[in-house]
């Protein structure tokens, strides 16, 4: 073998060392792209590394130019029909409409964020003011009372929805873990689940209002009572996936490994936190996943009612506004409901991928 081919040999391998190695973070950066939803990059990048470009088109194909034309059509036969709905507050809005209204209410936002700045700067300017005048006793803060813009009133739904949720998680893990771990508890939770399982959150708002009129008096505490009655109607009706999922985790544990505990003599904490929970842990999140996006169902119809100052309060408003505009501003946030919606079990998503390996998705 003469020089030039062991040059080119020794090239060739290289090249195709850097390809394998190329392959291999792709790979890897794959799980991340299933997890954010952009799993059509995988074959992407693949197809541009050369890698069976006939394969990786029929994959571009499925995961990316199917969603779009679908996305395409709905959107054409939305424009198509939506003008021949006539309603109380005129025709259905298409999509050009919908658009409209949610430039307009991103413009309106930007606006009453600089209303709030100003408003806040002159009571500094005040303030110090009577600082620099050496009477500090006059200093007041004074709190703006001016209406929530609207992605402060996404931002109200999303701590809402995340704060029921917490205490459901608090509420409902310890509990599926006793229920699969005790035939005893499992037999005391089972009917209570089934028979509050289906209840509906409006049955459950008028009661969690009256127990919170009547429990929380204060009127300067750190949640507003709106807040209190959304977060607590979203904990009771989200709660139950959890419990469920959790207990069925706990009781499908190996066997043996149960064994291997008594054997080792665990206590009960060891036992949890060692055995229980790593075994569990992908149908808990399974349970988790479940609940929120249950949760954050439920919110939307918690607000209307409780007028809690997020998304559901801002649909039941535009709806009794009765405005020409009302319905595409109801449009915008349905649309905003389903995208955070999706938001929120990515999230989900990926915190069950970096602490189990489960691939359910």
């Amino acid at each position: 073998m003469t020089a030039i081919d062991h040059d080119t040999l020794s090239a060739d391998a290289e090249r195709e060392a850097r390809k394998a190695r190329l392959f291999t973070r792709i790979n890897a950066a794959d799980k991340w792209f299933q997890v954010l939803g952009l799993s059509w990059i995988t074959p992407v990048l693949k197809a541009a590394a050369g890698d069976n470009p006939r394969t990786q088109m029929g994959e571009i194909w499925r995961l990316l130019a199917v969603p779009l034309l679908a996305i395409c059509a709905f959107l054409l036969l939305w424009g198509t029909l939506a003008p021949k709905v006539q309603t109380s507050l005129g025709a259905v809005p298409g999509p050009a409409q919908v658009w409209s209204e949610a430039v307009s209410l991103h413009q309106d936002a930007q606006a009453k964020a600089a209303k709030k700045a100003k408003f806040e700067a002159m009571v500094e300017k005040r303030n110090q003011k009577f600082i620099d005048a050496g009477q500090p006793e006059k200093v007041k803060e004074v709190a703006y009372t001016g209406a929530p813009s609207y992605y402060n009133q996404i931002w109200t739904s999303i701590k809402t929805v995340f704060f029921g949720f917490l205490i459901a998680t608090i509420v409902a893990v310890p509990l599926g873990i006793a229920a699969g771990l005790s035939p005893t508890a499992n037999a005391a939770l089972n009917p209570l689940i089934q028979i509050f399982k289906p209840v509906s959150p409006l049955a459950w708002l008028p009661i969690v209002t009256m127990i919170v009129s009547a429990v929380y008096v204060t009127n300067d505490g750190w949640f507003a009572k709106s807040f209190l009655i959304s977060a607590i109607t979203v904990t009771l009706c989200s709660l139950w996936p959890t419990l469920i999922n959790t207990s069925l985790g706990v009781a499908s544990i190996d066997k043996d490994l149960v064994n291997v505990s008594k054997v080792l003599k665990m206590n009960t904490y060891t036992k949890i936190t060692k055995l229980v929970l790593p075994s569990a842990l992908p149908l808990i999140f399974t349970g988790l996943r479940l609940s929120l996006g249950v949760g954050w169902m439920v919110l939307i119809a918690a607000e209307m009612l409780a007028q809690n100052p997020g998304l559901g309060k801002f649909v039941w408003d535009e709806f009794q506004n009765g405005s020409s505009s009302s319905l595409a501003k109801i449009m915008v946030a349905v649309f905003t409901i389903g995208i955070i919606g999706f938001l929120l079990d990515r999230v989900m998503y990926a915190l069950q991928s970096l602490f189990t390996f489960s691939n359910n998705r």
